[in-house]
This record gives C-alpha cells, sequence and structure tokens, in this order.
C-alpha cells in the first residue's frame, strides 16, 4: 500500500473515531474499536501486521475447549457455506479469544487467503488485529460488518468480513461466526445480505447448542407465531420441574424479567401446571399464552427428554401431568380450565385418594370419572356408578350395601351384593352426592373410614377396597351450611376437587362437539354423519343443558349424512337468539318461529329467510309445534301467495 494511501485511510478511520456515529451503528462500533486499538492496545494503523497463526499444539487446545459446540455446529457451518462459496467467501468459526478453530475456504486460493489471515488457527483478537469483524464482534458482543476501510489494519483494507456471536445458556460469548472475501465492491450495502445471512446461521447453531446441553431437561420452545415457534427466532427455556428457569437461549432472555431464579410464571400469565399440559405427543403440540410484562400472545411448545431420563423426587407429580394420558388427554383441546383440571387428574389417576367433581348437569362428570379409572392402576377393577338422585330413598341403602339373605319380605333368598361391594377392587363413582340422605352419608362416612360395609340384615362386616369419587352439581357448601351435608363425609370425599367448566364456558367447544358426535357414532347410537357449518354456529352459541339428545335429535331429523341448522331442536335457537325474530310479538307463550310467522304475516318465504333455511324446513317446524295459519289470513293473500 502506497505511504499516500496509507495515510489517507489513517485520517478517514481516525475522523470516524472521533465521530463514533450513533449508538449501536456499524460506524459507532467501528468508531469505539479504532479508539481501542490506539488508546488501550497502543496499536498503530500505519504498521502493518502479519496474520498470526497459532502453533498446531495451541490450535489443539482451543479446539478441545469448544469440542462439543464443533460438534454441533458442523452441520450448520456447512450449509452456510455452500450458499457462500460461490460468492467468494470463506467461513471461520472462532472460540471467544478469537482463535480460527473451523475453517472452510478455496484451496486454489490457499495462500493469498493465509498471507490475509483467513485460516484455521488464525488470531483474529482485537489485541493483536485490530479492528475486524471477529474482534470487533467480541468486544461489542453484536454481530457486524467489517468492510474494507473499517479495517484498523492496513493489509485488510481490501477484505470484508461479517461476524455474528454465539452465546452459550447462560449469557456468556461462547464463539463467534464470520464469512469474510478476499475482495468486494466498495458499497458496504452490498454486505447487508450477508449480515442477516451469518445472524440467522449463528442462531441455529446457538439454539441447537442449547438444546444439546438441556436435552435431559424439559424444554419450552415459543415465539410469535403458531406456525414459526419451531424455527430461527424461538425462545428457548430449560426448566426444572418446580417450573423455575435453568437456563434460556438469548431470544428468551429479553422476555425474561431480571433476578437470579425467575419461574416461567414470572414470563407467561398462566399457572405452571398450564405448561405441563401442553400436548406434546397429539397433532397440535402448540399452546396459546400470554406475556405476563406487555399482553403479547406468544405460542409455545414443550420439548421432553426420554422418560428413563426424567428426575425423581418432588418434580415426579409434576412431570405426570405433563404425560401422554390419551383417555384423559382426549377429553379437551385448548380450553385453560380443563388443561388445568386434566393435569391435576393425571397426577392423582395413580392414588387412592378420594376425588370430588364438581360441575353442572351436562359438563361430562362420569366421563372424566371413568376417564381417570380406565387410566389408573384399578383399570382392570370395576368402574360402578351411582346416581344418588336416582335411587329412591327407600332403596337406596340396600342398594350400596347389599342385603343378607331373608334380610326384609320381598327380597332374594340368596341376598344381594351391594353397588359398593361390586366396585371392589375397582371404582365406585357417587353422582349427585349431595342428594344422599343425612343417614346414609353417616354410613357411608364408616366404608371410607374403615374400608368395610355391613349389608342390611347381616351381623358381619365385609372388607371392600374400592377407590371413591364422587361428583355433585350442588354447592356443598351451602349444604353443610344448613345442615343436610356432613362436615367430615366432605373432607373425607374431598382429597382433591377437579372443577369442569359449563360448555358455554369452553374456548374448545367444537372440539367437544365434534368428539360428542364421533363417540355416538363409534357406540352405533347414531350413523356416520357430519355436521354443516352453519349448524356449528348454532351449537356453538347455545347454552348447553344437554348435548347428546340435541345431536341426536338432529341426525333423526336430517335428510341425508349432514346436519344441517335446520335439523336442530328449536331450543338452539331460542336460547342463543340465533333465530329470534327482532319484531316478534310480546305475548311470551309464543316460540320464536310463532313470533317471526306473526310479524311477516304468516309469509313463509319471508320467515325461511330470515330463518336462513328453506320453505319447507318451516313447514316442518310449524307441523312439530302445531303450528296452524289463522283462516283470516289464508284468504285472496294466502300462504304460498306471499313469497314477495
Amino acid at each position: 500500500m502506497q505511504p499516500q494511501a496509507r495515510q489517507r485511510h489513517i485520517d478517514t478511520v481516525l475522523n470516524l473515531a472521533r465521530s463514533q456515529g450513533a449508538a449501536g451503528t456499524a460506524p459507532a462500533l467501528i468508531g469505539r474499536s479504532w479508539q481501542r486499538c490506539m488508546d488501550d492496545y497502543g496499536l498503530d494503523p500505519s504498521r502493518p501486521r502479519q496474520a498470526r497463526i497459532v502453533t498446531s499444539q495451541t490450535l489443539r487446545e482451543h479446539q478441545d475447549s469448544v469440542d462439543e459446540l464443533l460438534a454441533v455446529a458442523r452441520s450448520a457451518v456447512e450449509q452456510l457455506y455452500t450458499q457462500v462459496a460461490g460468492l467468494g467467501y470463506v467461513l471461520l468459526l472462532t472460540d471467544h479469544r478469537g482463535i480460527t478453530v473451523q475453517y472452510l475456504g478455496n484451496d486454489r486460493q490457499d495462500q493469498h487467503l493465509r498471507q490475509a489471515g483467513l485460516y484455521l488457527g488464525a488470531d483474529w483478537s482485537e489485541q493483536y488485529a485490530g479492528t475486524c469483524a471477529v474482534g470487533t464482534c467480541i468486544q461489542e458482543q453484536q454481530a457486524l460488518t467489517c468492510h474494507r476501510n473499517d479495517h484498523f489494519d492496513a493489509t485488510h483494507i481490501q477484505l470484508t468480513c461479517t461476524s455474528a456471536p454465539i452465546f452459550d445458556p447462560a449469557g456468556q460469548l461462547m464463539a463467534v461466526l464470520d464469512i469474510s472475501a478476499l475482495e468486494s465492491p466498495e458499497d458496504r450495502s452490498s454486505q447487508m445480505f450477508a449480515l442477516h445471512l451469518t445472524q440467522l446461521y449463528a442462531r441455529l447453531i446457538e439454539d441447537a447448542y442449547f438444546l444439546r446441553r438441556y436435552r435431559r431437561q424439559p424444554v419450552i420452545r415459543c415465539g410469535p407465531s403458531r406456525e414459526l415457534v419451531r424455527v430461527n427466532g424461538s425462545c428457548l427455556f430449560a426448566v426444572d420441574g418446580a417450573g423455575q428457569v435453568v437456563a434460556a437461549n438469548t431470544a428468551a432472555r429479553e422476555l425474561m424479567p431480571p433476578g437470579d431464579r425467575v419461574a416461567m410464571t414470572a414470563v407467561f400469565e398462566c399457572e405452571l401446571e398450564d405448561l405441563w399440559r401442553i400436548p406434546f405427543e397429539q397433532d397440535d403440540q402448540v399452546r396459546c399464552f400470554r406475556l405476563l410484562d406487555s399482553g403479547d400472545a406468544y405460542f409455545a411448545e414443550l420439548i421432553l427428554p426420554p422418560a428413563r431420563l426424567l428426575s425423581t423426587g418432588s418434580a415426579d407429580d409434576r412431570i405426570a401431568s405433563i404425560e401422554a394420558v390419551p383417555e384423559l388427554d382426549q377429553l379437551a383441546a385448548d380450553d385453560p380450565v380443563m388443561r388445568r383440571t386434566l393435569g391435576l387428574a393425571k397426577r392423582l389417576r395413580m392414588r387412592d385418594v378420594g376425588l370430588l367433581i364438581l360441575g353442572e348437569t351436562g359438563t361430562g362428570k362420569e366421563v372424566l370419572a371413568r376417564a381417570i379409572h380406565r387410566s389408573g392402576h384399578r383399570a382392570k377393577g370395576a368402574f360402578v356408578a351411582v346416581n344418588c338422585a336416582a335411587i329412591p330413598e327407600s332403596l337406596i341403602e340396600s342398594e350400596l350395601f347389599g342385603y343378607a339373605p331373608g334380610a326384609f319380605t320381598g327380597a332374594r333368598a340368596k341376598g344381594m351384593q351391594g353397588l359398593i361391594q361390586q366396585a371392589d377392587g375397582g371404582t365406585l363413582f357417587l353422582d349427585e352426592i349431595g342428594d344422599m340422605p343425612l343417614p346414609l352419608q353417616t354410613r357411608l362416612l364408616r366404608v371410607l373410614a374403615e374400608g368395610e360395609i355391613l349389608p342390611v340384615g347381616a351381623d358381619r362386616p365385609i372388607r371392600v377396597d374400592c377407590r371413591v369419587i364422587a361428583a355433585t352439581h350442588q354447592d356443598l357448601g351451602k349444604l353443610i351450611e344448613a345442615g343436610q351435608f356432613r362436615v367430615d363425609l366432605y373432607y373425607r370425599l374431598n382429597a382433591a376437587t377437579l372443577k369442569l367448566p359449563a360448555l358455554r364456558q369452553r374456548v374448545d367447544r367444537s372440539y367437544v362437539i365434534q368428539r360428542v358426535l364421533a363417540e355416538l357414532v363409534e357406540q352405533g347410537r347414531l350413523p356416520q354423519v357430519r355436521i354443516r357449518a352453519d349448524a356449528m354456529t348454532a351449537l356453538l352459541g347455545y347454552h348447553w343443558p344437554e348435548l347428546v339428545n340435541a345431536l341426536a335429535f338432529a341426525e333423526a331429523t336430517c335428510d341425508s349424512d349432514e346436519i344441517t341448522v335446520a335439523d336442530l331442536p328449536e331450543d338452539c335457537f331460542g336460547s342463543s337468539g340465533f333465530l329470534q325474530s327482532a319484531s316478534a310479538p310480546a305475548r311470551a307463550s309464543r316460540s320464536p318461529l310463532e313470533a317471526a310467522l306473526w310479524a311477516k304475516r304468516w309469509n313463509i318465504s319471508a320467515v325461511a329467510r330470515q330463518f336462513q333455511v328453506s320453505r319447507p324446513t318451516v313447514y316442518r317446524w310449524m307441523r312439530q309445534q302445531g303450528l296452524v295459519q289463522p283462516q283470516r289470513l289464508s284468504g285472496t293473500r294466502g300462504v304460498d301467495s306471499v313469497d314477495n
């Protein structure tokens, strides 16, 4: 390089060092680097230095220190090089001290590249090489391009180099990924693509290393898009059984509040059980959560280690809640209340503790109880369901406890085994426990406390080993206050409470409807049918007391293998307002259909248009409800003639 050109180069970059540019911009990074080179390292830009290549022994020591990273990065490094090699770039991977531990380049330019320091074992630390992409990236710990005259050392003026940092799970700089070329266009903007590409692959390597390091721990991977959760840019949290963040990648650390021990519940607006219940072995493995500080939606999936590697001890219960349990998992999709309930059910399914299931009529209390039984260690035993509200009070004692031969007039000669004894070795489900008479509550308490029953008329108790699950739609607390339910029985039954939301409150109602329909078909109770979109809209808006009967009615009235809105019971429309007439007469006894007919002066076509159904459907509804057009409206402008 000519002395005049060298001096111009020095003057240009000295001016840059003084101005330093806007904070965080490339000129600012380069300016600060030049200042360090002169003030801290005592380097002279007018005195070029030869490339420094460490000895084979030293190189081996540096490579050994990042051996695990090299194994993880190999595939990504090779893939990146294939994309940039045709453009004249070579690839360097250095350790955190700037020593090149992996290199991919052009053998035909081997000597020129070695002289420029673009070689295996080259030292690109800022203290030795001056301002350069690798050394300045190490000091600033952010990606940058060092383009031509940006280099402090005059021997590097023809080079263009782009580097991006790679951090370990603790946030410490671990390595630098760099692509460099011996020659490039004058315009710095020509390297924008190189900068983005290098950052992309640096993040891929960093995340792959993170997943390898924490392959023995649950990892939560999340991002702002459901479709892009698993690609570069995702946030990774390694967590322990208590939900504490053990480590986080660069993107995830930006979401975390300050502190040494941060729980996932301090990152997302959720309960810990919501995270454990992400369905990691289903087709839809992603769940949506909101960030606690901003409220932004983030989509998360759960990555679990092999079962043999899971930790033992206090974390077992939490790990159990994320296991795939098909019998329970199929009961809900993405409803947060159900996810919490099912997670608790998973943890308790193998334990003989009393369960109390609370929920409105029709929410599936018995369905949940059966699923707990089938997925537990008593699955081979009987599941005996008792509806305490359906058995006459005079018979409930003998039904539950059985009776001895000749215990009373009309009794069977050989006696009868009670429902509790029939559940021996299995599960006894006591539905609507709030309707059990007080005297029987006392006897049931004895069964739960002592594990034995005394049949009616018998003089010796019988040992019984069964799990008891109770359910009710009533407020047992109010019944206790009213003296209608024993408080000691309540606490004996209620070792744990599972709450079921009403169907109208669930966000996964469409899943529930499709699931119930599929089960009815599988059981042979309905033929193969499907639900059209308009019928699904009406069903989703219905405040359910009973779903099965509505679907059975719709299947019976539909004319094909597709249920439409016209096939649903009229109740589906009345409660939701789906087909409510805005101009219906105020007479309370009239149905929505009759009100609409009066409002439209019995114009069937107008009513059909209002309800978005065909005219024959309106006629069928009229026949079902016994509606007949008044004679005074059936004259010259009859029902069928007023079709405008």
